[in-house]
């Protein structure tokens, strides 16, 4: 396998200062696709909630916001737990903790100060979101442990991610509805899948120092276990549909995201990790496309 690293460090965050490109590195600024993935659970639950065009909008405004801000803080805090063993794998040994660019003291001064504009979001929120909110935090300390102790920590990043579904739900409705629940299962499915894909990229790494994953356990075996969980995203999505009294054209309009999730498992090479990271980058047109095949659902 080809020594790669996925750190972006020339364009728009090039140009910042010196002192601040270690940061916007730290939270991924250079990489907005893990921003993107993690805002789509919760716009698709704000989606689906049905609600005045004015206050959805809002709702979307505050979750693109909150995905940015909790995104950063996430990386921070799976770099902390992981700087040593970043040293020791190909694409992760220039970020900037493993890297000594910054010392633990400064993410942990940054992560401060990223959880507190979560929080002033938060406080925006109604408290049945703001509930969930302060619950997700427990998720986000945890995945960087589950990969050190399950080979299934991608269940624990799917369950992370895919928590904006029901609180963007529970932010548009001030609860929770049954129709929401299939829904973060199919999140939780779809991350398990593209999250997999994602992990290729250090799998031989990964198994020199011991950190577990899909990628590892499945292998060779990947594209069926993709076809599993994209299948599972797809059928929790229609039960969804169903519960929500969808029109028919957002389940044609599902044969889009059915596509790309199709050509990912075709095109998927284990051991080609710049077309792993393509493909699972793919993934932002899967969560617009299932956005807008909510939004049809719902005439």
């Amino acid at each position: 396998m080809s020594r790669f690293t996925d750190i972006r460090a020339g364009g728009w965050v090039s140009r910042l200062p010196p002192a601040l490109i270690p940061y916007a590195l730290l939270a991924r600024l250079d990489r907005p696709i893990g921003a993107w993935l993690l805002f789509f659970p919760g716009l698709w639950g704000i989606l689906l909630a049905r609600q005045p065009l004015a206050r959805s909008l809002w709702l979307i405004a505050l979750f693109a916001a909150g995905s940015v801000i909790m995104r950063g803080a996430g990386c921070v805090v799976n770099d902390l737990w992981d700087r040593k063993m970043d040293r020791l794998v190909a694409r992760t040994a220039g970020r900037p903790l493993a890297s000594g660019a910054l010392k633990p003291i400064h993410a942990l001064i940054f992560l401060a100060a990223l959880l507190a504009i979560g929080l002033g979001i938060l406080l925006l929120l109604d408290r049945a979101a703001q509930i969930l909110g302060v619950i997700s935090l427990v998720l986000v300390g945890l995945y960087p442990l589950a990969k050190r102790v399950t080979w299934w920590p991608q269940i624990v990043l799917g369950a992370t991610f895919g928590w904006g579904a029901p609180m963007g739900y529970a932010a548009a409705t001030g609860h929770l509805g049954w129709p929401v629940l299939p829904l973060y299962a199919a999140s939780i499915a779809w991350i398990l899948g593209y999250d997999t894909i994602y992990a290729h990229q250090d799998r031989e790494d990964d198994a020199l120092i011991g950190v577990k994953s899909t990628a590892r356990l499945f292998a060779a075996s990947s594209r069926l276990f993709l076809i599993y969980c994209y299948g599972a995203m797809i059928l929790l999505l229609i039960v969804s549909f169903i519960a929500i009294g969808a029109d028919s054209t957002g389940y044609i309009a599902l044969i889009l995201p059915i596509l790309v999730l199709g050509w990912q498992i075709i095109r998927l090479n284990i051991d080609n990790p710049a077309r792993c990271l393509t493909l699972f980058k793919l993934n932002r047109e899967v969560g617009l496309l299932v956005a807008v095949a909510i939004l049809l659902a719902l005439l």
